[in-house]
């Protein structure tokens, strides 16, 4: 069995269709992942989201520093 032979114009045609497709792809995806790593790292919206356990995470940081300060400067 013998394959017919397609013409290199052709086969060009079809390489560089398929070349601008990946491409295309390729930047879609870019956009996509940038979108997604922007809204995970904005601090605001994190912030916004999960603000009373930082802020009990914060009072709790806040009140043992204090607690310790204090211990250094006054006698027991």
């Amino acid at each position: 069995m013998t394959q017919p032979t397609i013409p290199a114009e052709i086969l060009e045609k079809r390489a560089a269709e398929q070349r601008r497709a990946l491409h295309n792809d390729v930047q879609q995806l870019r956009t996509v992942v940038e979108a997604e790593v922007r809204e995970r790292i904005d601090v605001k919206r994190n912030v916004s989201r999960h603000f009373a356990p930082i802020a009990g995470a914060t009072a709790l940081i806040a009140l043992s520093l204090g607690y310790r300060l204090t211990g250094i400067f006054t006698e027991r």
